[in-house]
C-alpha cells in the first residue's frame, strides 16, 4: 500500500495507534470503515429518496465499497488492527503510538499471510496441487521473484469472479432468512454503503457468508448474470458484462493464450475437439470454445482456465491451480519478511500466530457467539457452528512481550 494511503487511514490523534473509523456512524458501538474525504472524485449510491451522490468507505483497496461482502471484511480487519492495537499498548504503555500502529500492522500483516496460505489456498487448489505446486516452506530465498504475474493477477486470480453468488443474503442470529432484512440481488448493492449502515450493520452480512455457499460454478453459466449483465462501476452511468472486460483486459495485457500457458505449465496442448472435451467439465463446453474461437490456440486463456474440469477437492482446473499455486510459492519463498522467517518473530510468537483464524477474527470483532471453526468451509447452524469461547485466540502478552520491528 502507497505511504500516502497508509497516511490517510491512520488516525493521527490516537495515542494507540489506531486506524481511522467511521465518525457518524457505529454498529452496535463496533467500527465501520471511515467514508473518504469530501472532495474525494467518485461517490456511491445514495440512499432512495436522498438527492445527490453519498461517500465510499475509505480503506486500503478502492473497490471496498463495490459490494457489501467485501465492505465486511475490510471493516473486520480494521476491527481487528484496532483491537490489536489497544490491547498491545495496554501492555506497554511505553511504546509510542507509530511503534504500537506499526506492530499492530505486522501482527495483521502475518495473520492475513497466515490465514491465506494455510486456509484458503488449499480450498482452492485442492491438496494435490498444494502439494506440486507450493509445498512446504522452506525459507527464504534470494533467488525467487516475488513480483506478481501478469498472468496471475489479469486472468488466473479472477477464477473467483465464477464464485460469486448473485444474490447477497443476511441472516439473523438462527442464521435463518432474516424477516426484516430480504436478499438482495447483487446489482443492488453495488457502491452501496448505506445498506451496510441502514440495514443490519455486519452480522447480518457476516452470518450470510458463512451460511451460505459461493456460487457453483457450473459449465451452463460460469458467471452469474448479475456480473455479466448488470455490473455497476462509479465510473460509468451504464452497466458492463465483467466477462467481457476480463477477456479484454487480457488481450490488452498482451497474454499468450490458453494452450501456451497449458505448455508453460507441463501440461498438454490441447489440438482436438477430443483433447479439449477431455479438459472441460463438458462435451458442450468444448463445443462452444470451438465454435467461437475455430481452434484450442486461439482460446483466451481467462475462459480457458475457468472452462475446465475442476481438480478434486479445489474450485479450479489444473491450469489455474499450476498459476495461483506458482504465485502464492513465489509470493511466501521470495518475501524476506514471511512470518515464518525466523527473524520476523520468535518461535513462541510464530506458535500463536499459528493458533489464529478467521473465525476467530470474526468471533472478536462481530457479535455472533458461533461459528464454524473453519470458516473457509460451509457450515448447517447450529451443528457445524462452535462457541466462540472454544475457538483458540492469540495470547497478545507473548506476541507483546517482545518487538521485532521490520
Amino acid at each position: 500500500m502507497a505511504e500516502t494511503q497508509c497516511c490517510r487511514l491512520r488516525n493521527w490523534t490516537s495515542s494507540e495507534g489506531l486506524l481511522r473509523v467511521n465518525a457518524r456512524h457505529q454498529d452496535a458501538g463496533r467500527a465501520y470503515l471511515p467514508f473518504v474525504p469530501p472532495h474525494a472524485p467518485l461517490a456511491c449510491a445514495p440512499e432512495p429518496g436522498t438527492q445527490g451522490r453519498a461517500p465510499c468507505f475509505l480503506a486500503g483497496d478502492s473497490r471496498a465499497s463495490e459490494v457489501p461482502s467485501l465492505t465486511a471484511l475490510h471493516t473486520l480487519w480494521l476491527r481487528e488492527h484496532n483491537r490489536l492495537a489497544s490491547s498491545l499498548k495496554a501492555l506497554n504503555p511505553h511504546w509510542s503510538a507509530d511503534t504500537t500502529y506499526q506492530e499492530a500492522r505486522k501482527v495483521v500483516g502475518a495473520l492475513h499471510q497466515v490465514i491465506t496460505l494455510r486456509d484458503y489456498v488449499p480450498r482452492v487448489l485442492g491438496p494435490e496441487a498444494v502439494r506440486q505446486h507450493v509445498g512446504p516452506y522452506q525459507g527464504y530465498d534470494a533467488a525467487v521473484d516475488p513480483t506478481v504475474s501478469n498472468v496471475f493477477s489479469t486472468a488466473a486470480f479472477r477464477f473467483g469472479h465464477a464464485t460469486v453468488h448473485p444474490l447477497v443474503r443476511r441472516l439473523d442470529a438462527r442464521f435463518q432468512e432474516h424477516p426484516d432484512l430480504p436478499q438482495l440481488p447483487l446489482q443492488d448493492t453495488f457502491f452501496s454503503p448505506w445498506r451496510l449502515l441502514k440495514e443490519g450493520g455486519l452480522d447480518p452480512l457476516v452470518r450470510g457468508l458463512l451460511a451460505r455457499p459461493a456460487k457453483l460454478q457450473v459449465q451452463d453459466q460460469l458467471m452469474n448474470d448479475e456480473l455479466t449483465e448488470r455490473l455497476f462501476v462509479l465510473s460509468s452511468s451504464g452497466t458492463f458484462d465483467l466477462a467481457s472486460l476480463n477477456l479484454q483486459r487480457g488481450r490488452d495485457h498482451g497474454l499468450p493464450g490458453y494452450n501456451e500457458w497449458r505448455e508453460f505449465c507441463g501440461l498438454a496442448r490441447l489440438q482436438t475437439r477430443a483433447d479439449l472435451s477431455s479438459a472441460m467439465a463438458s462435451g458442450s463446453m468444448a463445443d462452444r470454445l470451438l465454435d467461437l474461437y475455430k481452434h484450442p490456440d486461439n482460446i483466451d486463456v481467462w475462459l480457458g482456465g475457468l472452462a475446465e474440469a475442476l481438480l478434486p477437492g479445489a474450485r479450479t482446473g489444473p491450469l489455474f491451480a499450476c498459476l495461483i499455486g506458482r504465485q502464492m510459492k513465489a509470493l511466501r519463498n521470495g518475501d524476506w519478511f514471511w512470518w515464518e522467517n525466523s527473524h520476523v518473530f520468535t518461535e513462541a510468537q510464530r506458535r500463536e500466530l499459528q493458533r489464529h483464524s478467521l473465525s476467530r477474527v470474526i468471533c472478536d470483532n462481530t457479535g455472533l457467539p458461533r461459528v464454524p471453526a473453519d470458516a473457509f468451509r460451509l457450515g448447517t447452524f447450529p451443528q457445524d457452528f462452535t462457541p466462540c469461547e472454544d475457538i483458540p485466540g492469540l495470547n497478545l502478552e507473548v506476541l507483546g512481550k517482545q518487538r521485532f520491528l521490520f
